[in-house]
């Protein structure tokens, strides 16, 4: 499949059960996004983040990632510790945060049911992984969250796993750009003790020293 020339229309087709499954919470919920979740942040950035997909009730309905959900308070108020952001995050699309030398996208754009892309959904939309990652010219450091988000990346890079393996914490490189990768910041991940803000905030903290040094 070739790179597309632009990013993921508000139809896009291109994952059939998806836009299934957006069409019926357009139905439910017409006030939502319901649609592709674009990046948020400043292609110049020197900093990428990538989760899996969006949120159901979290970007999915406000149409910026991390936005609404338990995800994003953890996120931003990380991002924010480490001068990646600033302003006021309210966990809406028009509050005053802003990224700072950051961008933020997801390796799928639309929301899956269960929040569990396929295989064939996953690949299907690393075109536009790819595009989000090639339009960066000063792209030096990606953060990826969870392991299906870095493995995506991984290949959207054109590595072999083995390069880049997946581990809390662990850092690659690969070509030009350095990986970080952290388990997802998702609420059921730090519930469970899997993932504890401490260690989240490590990873944004070697994040901070590789672009500072």
């Amino acid at each position: 499949m070739s790179l597309p020339s632009g990013k993921p229309g508000r139809d896009c087709p291109r994952c059939p059960r998806l836009a299934a499954f957006r069409e019926q919470w357009r139905g439910r919920e017409p006030e939502w996004h319901n649609a592709p979740v674009g990046s948020f942040g400043s292609i110049n950035a020197r900093l990428l983040i990538v989760g899996l997909a969006p949120g159901l009730r979290g970007a999915n309905r406000t149409g910026r990632p991390f936005t609404g959900d338990y995800a994003g308070d953890l996120l931003y108020a990380t991002l924010k510790e480490y001068g990646f952001a600033r302003g006021t995050f309210d966990a809406r699309p028009d509050d005053t945060l802003k990224l700072v030398d950051a961008r933020i996208t997801n390796a799928v754009r639309c929301v899956p049911p269960e929040n569990k892309p396929t295989p064939l959904e996953i690949n299907t939309c690393r075109d536009f992984l790819k595009l989000s990652i090639s339009e960066m010219p000063n792209l030096r450091v990606i953060v990826t969250l969870g392991r299906i988000s870095h493995e995506s990346v991984v290949k959207a890079l054109g590595a072999k796993r083995s390069t880049a393996a997946f581990g809390h914490g662990a850092k690659a490189e690969v070509g030009p750009l350095t990986l970080f990768a952290s388990y997802h910041c998702s609420r059921y991940n730090t519930n469970t003790g899997v993932l504890t803000p401490k260690m989240f905030h490590n990873v944004f903290a070697a994040v901070r020293a590789c672009l500072d040094g």
